[in-house]
């Protein structure tokens, strides 16, 4: 690990500026992912901002603006807290069974919810300085297209990267139209749309999301729904624990008897982001809640797919899990 300079942020205020002012700064809270690029030698950053002091933890219902009745959770929050609390239990279980799913108990009692949504991928050539990767050194070129691809995407991949976003937190997020609240140095606040917040990798695969510089996320918004009673997040994976995706699904339907009222479907696992499967949400809406009609939103969804050498099996696999996780969100979890 490189030399850094540590410096402890007093408030919003000072952290945004100290980020701002310096490109190769980087925000330290929980740490679970930094220290480990860092140890890696695939982040160098010059300054460590430490933010676990500020007041950005909180979890609370929102009483006013365009998200009313929704739910806000603190950027600095630990993934267990928030996975634990009771509102979330409750109103939002694709979220607590999405966090859960994700990590160890360790490591989600030190992950904050903004550095889980930050987290880099885990490809392995990106975490082999000896090997080309564009996302940590732009130019140099894709040593997974060629090389072994077995874990990468399917969807909206470019020549420049392969790679996936590996949070499951950030699934469920997406199928739950969540909206990211940060703030700049000069104070002024924006909400991102989850679905803008990361980036598919195009020309610029070192851009993760579309954060601008000295932002930071203060909170994640997610606007009240009808889906507790339906909602189910699958992740299937190599080992039952400690292992990211091959792919997950978080599916919510919201559903008036047995007819679909609305379907959120998002994938994990399967691109630079969280994939959100519209084609299939927009054929369930006004059907009934059947095997087949789950089977027909899967097949369309996954037409789309462009598998690697070593990752067709990935589309196989997409269709039957976005299949599965759509019974078990019908069927209340229950198998």
């Amino acid at each position: 690990m490189r030399p850094f300079k540590y410096t402890n942020a007093k408030n919003i205020s000072s952290a945004t500026k100290l980020l701002e002012g310096n490109v190769k700064a980087k925000f330290l809270a929980g740490g679970t992912n930094l220290l480990d690029l860092m140890k890696e030698d695939v982040e160098q950053p010059d300054e460590l901002i430490d933010i676990t002091r500020l007041d950005l933890a909180q979890i609370k219902i929102i009483t006013a603006g365009a998200n009313s009745g929704g739910i806000s959770i603190g950027g600095l929050g630990r993934n267990t807290e928030t996975a634990n609390h009771p509102i979330i239990r409750q109103n939002y279980p694709l979220l607590t069974q999405a966090i859960l799913a994700g990590a160890s108990g360790q490591i989600r009692n030190m992950a904050t919810n903004g550095g889980n949504l930050l987290q880099r991928t885990r490809c392995s050539y990106f975490y082999d300085v000896n090997m080309p990767c564009n996302k940590r050194q732009p130019g140099s070129g894709c040593g997974a297209m060629e090389g072994i691809n077995r874990m990468h995407a399917i969807f909206g991949w470019s020549e420049k990267c392969v790679a996936v976003y590996p949070s499951d937190m950030s699934v469920a997020l997406s199928a739950l139209n969540a909206a990211v609240t940060v703030r700049n140095a000069g104070g002024q606040e924006r909400s991102i749309a989850f679905s803008d917040f990361h980036r598919l990798p195009e020309n610029k695969p070192e851009q993760d999301t579309n954060l601008n510089p000295g932002e930071i996320i203060t909170a994640i918004e997610i606007p009240k729904n009808n889906f507790a009673a339906h909602s189910y997040y699958l992740k299937v994976r190599d080992r039952a624990s400690y292992a990211f995706a091959l792919v997950s699904v978080a599916a919510a339907l919201e559903l008036n008897s047995n007819k679909i009222v609305q379907a959120r479907i998002a994938l994990g696992g399967v691109a630079h982001k969280p994939w959100r499967a519209l084609k299939a949400e927009k054929m369930l809406v006004g059907k009934e809640a059947t095997e087949a009609n789950f089977k027909m939103a899967a097949d369309a969804e996954m037409a789309d797919a462009r598998p690697l050498e070593h990752n067709k099996f990935k589309v196989e696999l997409g269709n039957r899990s976005i299949v599965r996780a759509l019974q078990m969100a019908f069927n209340s979890g229950r198998s």
